[in-house]
């Protein structure tokens, strides 16, 4: 009998590793198939919100090189970096001999992505410009590191926290929202974007959507003649970030006192945290609803 257990035993673990050594394969945000020979063990991200989603994905311990400003979860900290978004250091990661690389396609530098493809690096793009590309990134990258399971169920929350609060706040009374990403030059963010996106999500209407540009500059006389309802920012002192506007006692954001502030990396990055900023926003605009008069 306890032969036959040793046998049974030692099946499962030849099943195990033959389901190790499988191929992976996962489609990128820019429609590249990305295929493996085996679940990648050494993983260097090149972006901050790349490395949130691979922690959330189930991926962290295989994390062996990060970019610049990667620091969500506190784990992330101690991870070796490979230098900033626009500018990496090659030699560093051909030195990690990671076995996947996960890029920011329009944040890093398009020559150097180039290089680590020509030197034979599997490079996923992650792009993610929805809230169903955020979920779908957890699985598709759970996938290529083997942890199929973790990133599945963080996949599963995410997609229920976001029915929850779109069923909650999408058809409530519209609110227009100036975004403003910086103060000189000023700058906003166009329809396009993730912030844009959570905004509609909370019912809210970006007063600037219509630019072409993702991230265009814009002056203050567009923005009075505009008169918001909300403006907001992801700036970290609201007195610089917000104050400049409080002498505009017409604009409608400052006779209502709706001058709001989000932890920029909340909204900025396109990650799990993503959900955190738009449930503040979401409770910012009804804010600013019952401010309304009767």
């Amino acid at each position: 009998m306890r032969h036959w257990r040793s046998l049974i035993a030692c099946l499962f673990c030849a099943i195990g590793a033959v389901a190790q050594a499988a191929p992976v394969s996962a489609t990128d945000d820019a429609g590249h198939l990305i295929t493996l020979t085996t679940p990648a063990r050494r993983i260097v991200s090149l972006a901050p919100h790349v490395t949130e989603l691979l922690f959330a994905a189930g991926a962290g311990e295989r994390l062996v090189g990060v970019s610049d400003y990667s620091d969500f979860p506190a784990a992330a900290k101690a991870i070796g970096s490979v230098g900033g978004a626009a500018a990496l250091d090659i030699e560093r990661i051909v030195q990690l001999k990671p076995d996947l690389v996960v890029a920011w396609g329009s944040g890093n530098s398009a020559s150097q992505l180039a290089r680590l493809r020509a030197l034979g690096m599997a490079v996923f793009d992650s792009e993610p410009r929805t809230f169903a590309a955020i979920a779908s990134s957890l699985e598709r990258l759970a996938t290529l590191a083997g942890s199929e399971a973790i990133g599945h169920a963080a996949a599963d929350d995410f997609r229920a926290r976001l029915r929850i609060l779109t069923s909650t706040y999408q058809q409530r009374a519209p609110v227009r929202v100036f975004y403003q990403i910086w103060r000189e030059p000023l700058m906003t963010l166009n329809g396009k974007s993730m912030v844009s996106t959570a905004i509609g999500l909370c019912g809210g209407r970006n007063v600037f959507a219509q630019l072409p540009q993702i991230a265009p500059v814009v002056g203050t006389e567009a923005v009075l003649e505009a008169n918001p309802e909300v403006i907001l920012t992801g700036g970290d002192d609201e007195v610089a970030a917000l104050a400049g506007w409080r002498r505009f006692a017409s604009l409608l954001a400052v006779r209502r006192d709706n001058l709001f502030i989000i932890n920029a990396d909340w909204l900025a990055r396109s990650g799990p945290r993503l959900l955190d900023g738009t449930e503040l926003l979401c409770r910012q605009l009804d804010s600013a609803r019952r401010k309304r008069p009767s």
